[in-house]
């Protein structure tokens, strides 16, 4: 690859700003690309980006925004979600978002001439009650939940068009991603996050089951280089989804409580306890179903695999909210 501008290539990165994506955007900049980071509001750029980077604000509901960012992309990657995340799937606008992008964006970049790359943030969840454990790609899917529905339907719209050789399509399956936020106003909103800031707080940390049950838990700066991974290996991976995950299945109560006990070194409070409560009515099957992943397909072909142990990254998790959020229990 030379380093001419016009010889790089264009990596649009679809979601820059979110959890996932302003992740993945700042593991790009270091490469020696052109990116095209895109969301409803501006992306933040690393002040040591070696890539030349071009913000869009767009709304990518709109297929003339959509098309216009994609715009002779050599490679897309479709981070996008929702607002509220998969809680807001069902509400109007979730499916236009979950499944019409994508949509969308298959009719405006499809070139059997040129397919470009497209990469997809998959979920486990798509498989529904996982038959066995660990996951190991083989398994029948059978989503419990609208957002799963959705996230499984924009897949096989991505794999069917990467299979009639309009593009080169791969999804990633993600478990579940935690860690700290890559720029100001990013930080995870999911489970471990949530009861994170409840440990600095000084509330206690409340669990919907009796805490036995397992999660893969990757960090977000490896979910990031899975996805960069990808990018070297696109016609090794192309056409299929891959499982991208630790290989382990830690008990969440074992989990938040460490979350507890690192919240606690921080604040100098005792450690808030971790309970088992009354779960609510509207809590999905998929919160009691124990979950691991077997990468080993995705490691042996991109040679990747997860840096960040699970206590280090639960350490920098709560250092990182405890930073944001001012708390008075010192």
């Amino acid at each position: 690859m030379t380093t001419e501008p016009t010889d790089r290539p264009l990596v649009a990165v679809l979601g820059a700003t979110g959890f996932v994506g302003s992740a993945v955007l700042a593991a790009l900049a270091g490469r020696d690309l052109r990116l095209r980071a895109v969301a409803r509001r501006p992306a933040a750029v690393p002040d040591d980006a070696r890539a030349e980077v071009e913000v869009v604000t767009a709304d990518l509901t709109d297929p003339d925004a959509l098309a216009a960012s994609v715009k002779d992309a050599d490679v897309v990657i479709h981070l996008l979600l929702c607002e509220g995340g998969w809680r807001a799937s069902a509400e109007p606008g979730g499916e236009r978002v979950n499944v019409g992008v994508m949509r969308d964006l298959l009719d405006v970049v499809a070139d059997p001439g040129r397919p470009p790359l497209v990469v997809y943030a998959g979920t486990t969840g798509q498989v529904g009650a996982p038959p066995r454990e660990p996951l190991d790609g083989s398994e029948p899917d059978r989503p419990l939940t609208v957002y799963d529905e959705q996230k499984l339907t924009a897949e096989r719209l991505l794999l069917a068009a990467s299979e009639a050789g309009a593009v080169r399509g791969v999804s990633l399956r993600l478990p579940t991603v935690y860690g700290e936020g890559t720029v100001p106003g990013t930080a995870d909103r999911g489970v471990v996050a949530a009861m994170a800031r409840r440990a600095l707080a000084g509330e206690e940390i409340t669990l919907w089951h009796d805490g036995t049950v397992r999660r893969d838990l990757v960090h977000i700066a490896d979910v990031a280089a899975a996805f960069a991974a990808t990018l070297d290996h696109p016609a090794e991976l192309a056409g299929r989804a891959w499982l991208v995950g630790t290989g382990r299945g830690d008990a969440l109560g074992d989990v938040f409580r460490a979350v507890a006990r690192h919240a606690a070194a921080r604040t100098g409070a005792p450690a808030v306890p971790v309970v088992s409560v009354q779960p609510p009515a509207h809590a999905p099957e998929t919160d009691f179903l124990s979950v691991t992943v077997d990468s080993a397909p995705f490691r042996s072909v991109t040679g990747w695999r997860p840096l960040v142990g699970l206590d280090e990254g639960l350490e920098r998790t709560v250092a990182a909210l405890g930073s944001a959020v001012p708390h008075a229990r010192r």
